[in-house]
């Protein structure tokens, strides 16, 4: 690690200037350095916290120290440790639970399965719906395109997983998904494992692969699906579908998934509330 040198600022002659020194009105003057921005303490716990989660010191679904713990760990009062975890889990990031205490939100608790499927049935719940039935059409390593590199973090050429799958409700096909994974961090994916593993697949990341996603940012627009596509959703070239990309992260904002899907609306609509 490099050292740095603070200098200091020269001094400004105010009562003893000479006349081949002098400062006139039309000098201008540098206004002094900006000084490091000022950050709660409650911000810097949850700063602290937050390594400890990317460290996975806990793991999703694990208890945390108590609010007294932690504040005894970190020299600060019980209050600032409770308001850094109410942001924390307003973030989604940990989960209280009465009488028991904070948990690392895990994307195989029954609460947040479906907190990145906006998709809802027209009638009924998601829930209600049951679990999609998966059919796996490709799962393999490939060198990556300039930009699925550019939308993950690596360089053009990186190694990714790519997976592409049918997600069908009830029967009828109604999500066509193309995803791309870092291959360093997936390296051993397997369209069985994918298959197989019988809860929600982000909840397979973390378990499997300890890579948790913790948010998400999306685009969407309409679309008329290609040949291919039509094909694999039972739907007809001419049927307007609804087009999602998301890049999803881990802690720190690392990039660690892009998934583009093709989703059906006949039966099914996009629902996202908005705080």
């Amino acid at each position: 690690m490099c050292a740095t040198t603070r200098r200091r600022a020269p001094t400004i002659p105010q009562n003893n200037m000479s006349s081949s020194s002098t400062t006139t009105s039309d000098t201008p003057v540098a206004p002094p350095a900006p000084g490091p921005a000022f950050s709660p303490l409650y911000q810097q716990i949850k700063g602290l916290i937050l390594q400890s989660l990317e460290a996975g010191e806990w793991r999703p679904g694990e208890l945390i120290p108590s609010e007294m713990e932690l504040a005894a760990r970190f020299r600060v009062s019980q209050g600032t440790v409770r308001k850094a975890i109410d942001e924390l889990a307003a973030e989604n990031l940990v989960m209280r639970r009465q009488g028991k205490g904070t948990f690392v939100a895990t994307h195989a608790a029954q609460q947040v399965q479906y907190r990145f499927l906006k998709l809802q049935p027209d009638t009924g719940d998601q829930r209600e719906e049951g679990r999609a039935q998966r059919q796996i059409i490709d799962c393999k390593r490939v060198r990556a395109p300039a930009e699925i590199a550019r939308l993950l973090a690596l360089r053009s050429g990186d190694a990714v997983m790519q997976v592409r799958r049918v997600l069908a409700f009830v029967g009828t096909p109604t999500i066509l998904e193309d995803i791309w994974l870092p291959g360093q961090a997936f390296k051993g994916l397997t369209a069985e494992q994918i298959s197989a593993y019988q809860g929600p697949t982000y909840a397979m990341f973390e378990l499997e692969y300890g890579v948790r996603m913790v948010r998400a940012d999306e685009k969407i627009r309409a679309v008329l699906p290609d040949a291919e596509q039509a094909e694999l959703l039972h739907v007809s070239t001419s049927t307007p579908l609804l087009s999602v990309e998301r890049v999803a992260y881990t802690y720190n904002d690392v990039p660690m998934e892009l998934r583009r899907g093709l989703y059906r609306t006949d039966t099914h609509h996009y629902r996202n509330a908005l705080n």
